[in-house]
């Protein structure tokens, strides 16, 4: 122990001791009020009761969620484009060349290795480390 580890002792409170009279402060209803379900013995709300109305726990689908308006782009990395022949790369060039299978809903270029010539590449999107990439490596890009 050191002495920037002392604290001190836990306060002990002793147990408060309801229903002995009024002048306690706690007599009669026991701190309780007047009646009502929160008065009863057991009483009071399960969790996530919302007063009768459907709580949250039943509104929500059970088994997963698909958002229909979401975007699957195909993943497109810098060494992929380092195989590419075209000195413009485009989704039709990188098609051409058997680089990306499909092109879904556009593709996005991320930063994953290294590119080592200039290239014009146009995407739907590109991550910021990719972007100063490939302008370092003497290269444009073009948000399709």
């Amino acid at each position: 122990m050191k002495l920037g580890e002392l604290k001190p002792a836990e306060e002990r409170v002793s147990r408060r001791r309801v229903g002995r009279g009024v002048g306690s402060g706690l007599g009669k209803t026991s701190g309780k009020g007047h009646k009502g379900q929160k008065a009863r013995s057991g009483g009071g709300v399960r969790r996530g009761f919302e007063g009768g109305q459907t709580p949250l726990y039943r509104r929500l689908p059970k088994r997963g969620f698909t958002n229909i308006h979401a975007k699957n782009y195909t993943e497109v990395t810098l060494t992929m484009l380092n195989k590419s022949e075209a000195k413009e790369v485009t989704v039709d060039t990188l098609l051409k060349e058997g680089i990306i299978g499909k092109a879904n809903d556009g593709i996005v270029v991320l930063a994953t290795g290294n590119i080592e010539k200039a290239l014009t590449v146009k995407a739907n999107r590109f991550t910021k480390a990719a972007q100063a990439k490939i302008e370092a490596a003497g290269g444009k890009i073009e948000v399709v």
